[in-house]
Order: structure tokens, then sequence, then C-alpha cells
């Protein structure tokens, strides 16, 4: 809490002339990192769609729930970088993280009985800033017990057209995104051909790039060539992404055989905005996973991050089946206001933090 200065000092001014050792005080780009990014209109506009965004999630009936921003467990994925916080009351050996996504205590909930659940939280990834990324983030999560992988891309489906105004997003399978755009099937394409297919759309990769493996090359196509065509004119969900992608969903097959992940996200104007998945539920097969993207964070130069955590317990106690999704809310105001960056409907960015 801040205290009042005396009256008498308010009402000092000094004159300073070029006598003065000091300089006069100018107006200078220092002056204005106090104030906010974003307009105050547009930080209103940005609460009534998060008044919105709640209104939705209590017609579905979910209701809204707090897990911890700090924790000893964080998501174990070999891009995602959690910062790193170690609180007087912890014990040399132990690691705290602030988390890059409420995913584990809120699936902690859904082994514990809740059935239908949100929460809009801050989340944390270290080394991501620029016009779409800053570290501190708002990220919306929902998680509904019973929901397929087709009800759950019908729920986000549902939330974008309330949220948002717009028409419904179509559909759009990731095999499909890229045929479309670079007639290429990426479950089926070599190596070789990727890179081939890189080189034609004369995209420049450093020399310690080029031994990337199958899935690097893979979104390094889908962020430079694919998805800036993705929900240009109406807002898209791309699904069934390769099963080497599953992160924590689980993985079928589809209509040709392939193995994919039950995985989808939603863009629109070429901005992903939100990720889901049917749910893993196998504990020994996130244990499985969680090594192999250690082993890959470790490949890429990368500090191993805790595997043993107590979403592994809940699980081993009883996941049931469910759908989540994870929804970068900023960047959906971005797109709602018609803002460029991220900037623009932020208080106060990294840079004014």
């Amino acid at each position: 809490m801040s205290t009042h200065a005396p009256a008498n000092t308010l009402s000092v001014s000094k004159s300073i002339d070029a006598s003065d050792n000091g300089a006069a005080h100018l107006p200078s780009e220092l002056d204005s990192k106090w104030r906010p990014t974003a307009s105050l209109e547009r930080l209103r506009q940005r609460a009534e769609l998060l008044s919105r965004l709640r209104a939705f999630f209590a017609q579905q009936g979910l209701w809204e729930v707090e897990t911890p921003v700090l924790s000893t467990d964080t998501v174990v994925d070999r891009y995602l970088d959690p910062v790193p916080v170690q609180p007087p009351c912890a014990s040399e050996r132990e690691n705290f993280w602030l988390q890059t996504s409420p995913e584990f205590g809120m699936k902690r909930l859904l082994a514990a009985g809740a059935e239908m659940i949100y929460q809009v939280t801050r989340a944390f990834r270290q080394d991501e800033a620029g016009p779409l990324h800053n570290p501190e983030f708002t990220m919306v999560e929902w998680y509904c017990v019973g929901d397929s992988l087709e009800r759950g891309m019908q729920r986000l489906a549902d939330l974008c057209v309330a949220v948002l105004d717009c028409q419904a997003p179509t559909r759009l399978t990731y095999r499909d995104a890229f045929l479309q755009t670079l007639a290429l099937d990426p479950h089926t394409a070599s190596l070789a051909e990727l890179k081939r297919c890189a080189a034609s759309a004369n995209l420049q990769v450093s020399d310690s790039f080029l031994s990337a493996d199958h899935d690097e090359w893979l979104n390094l196509l889908l962020a430079e060539r694919v998805q800036p065509r993705l929900g240009v004119t109406a807002p898209v969900i791309v699904c069934d992404y390769p099963a080497s992608q599953a992160a924590l969903a689980q993985i079928r097959h589809d209509e040709r055989g392939t193995r994919v992940a039950s995985r989808f996200e939603l863009y629109a104007q070429g901005i992903e905005l939100a990720n889901g998945y049917h749910e893993l539920l196998d504990a020994a097969q996130l244990q499985l996973r969680q090594t192999q993207a250690n082993a890959l964070r470790q490949s890429d130069g990368k500090a191993r991050l805790p595997e043993d955590n107590r979403l592994i317990q809940a699980m081993q106690h009883g996941l049931p089946d469910c759908c989540g999704v994870a929804l970068g809310f900023d960047r959906l105001a971005m797109i709602a206001l018609g803002a460029q960056q991220l900037s623009d409907v932020l208080a106060f960015p990294i840079d004014r933090a």
C-alpha cells in the first residue's frame, strides 16, 4: 500500500537553467514506461470478452476451479520451458515451477471426481516474447468428462461462435491442410521430401537445423507455409495430427488406417488460438511419453524436467474418459478486438512488467 507525501513536499518546484549541474526534465520514451500498452477502452472490451466466456461455460454447465500456479510438478514437453522458482519454504532438494498450463492440477481434480470444469489462470513459459508471445499470459483451460473427440471439437466451435460472434469454424485434417497448401502428405512424406518441399518454398534454415528430425521439419512447414493460410476468412479447427505429435492425447487410426493423434487446434487469421485432446488415460503411457520428451529435450540441449509427479498417481487411481482444451485468451482478445499484437490487448507486457 502506498503512502501520501506531506502536503508541503508536493508544492515544491525547482527551476533548472543552464547553470545547474542537472538537466531539465524533458519528455522521453522512459516517461511512458509506466503506462499500459493497451488502451483503457481495449482493456474494458477485454473484460467484456472474459465475462462472455464465463457466461458460455456457465450455460454449458461447467464450474470454475483454481489450481496452483506454483508447483513441484510441471508438464514435460519438448518445446515448453517452465520458469523455475525457489520459494523460501522449499527445501534444497525441492524444485518448484511456474506452470506452463494448469493441466496437471485440473486432471487431478477429474480423478477426484470433478466432471465439467474450467479455469482462467496465468501461465508462464520461458523465452517466449514477441508480437504473439509473452512469458506471462492468460490461459483458459477446460475438461469435460464423457466428451468424445467429436464432442470436444464441437464444444470448442460453440465457444468460438459465442465469444467471437463469428460463423461456425470449419473442419480440416492436418493431412488436408498440407495437401491444399503444399501438395504434400505429411503422414507419408519422407524426411528428404520435407527438406525438398522447404527448399522449393524458399525457406531459409540454419546449418544446425539441417539435422532436425521429421517432426521439426513438419513444424517448420506448418508455421511458415500452412498456418498463415488457416482461418483467414473464417476460423478453422485442424484435427488428426501425426501420432508422433500426440503430447497427452490418445492415438487412434483414421479412416485411411493411419495412426493419428486425437488432437485438434483452432486457428483464426493464421493464428493458433487453442489446442485440444481426447485425453490420454494410461499412466504407464504418460510415463513413457515423459521419458521420450526428456530425451528429446536433452538432444536439444535443454534440461530434463521431473517425470515423477502427482498426475501419474492420479491417473493410476483412474482418470475418466474426457476431452480437454487449452485456449490462449490474449490471442483470442487480439482477434476479437482487431488488434495486431499481444501488447495491444495487455496492460503491461514483459517489457513493462
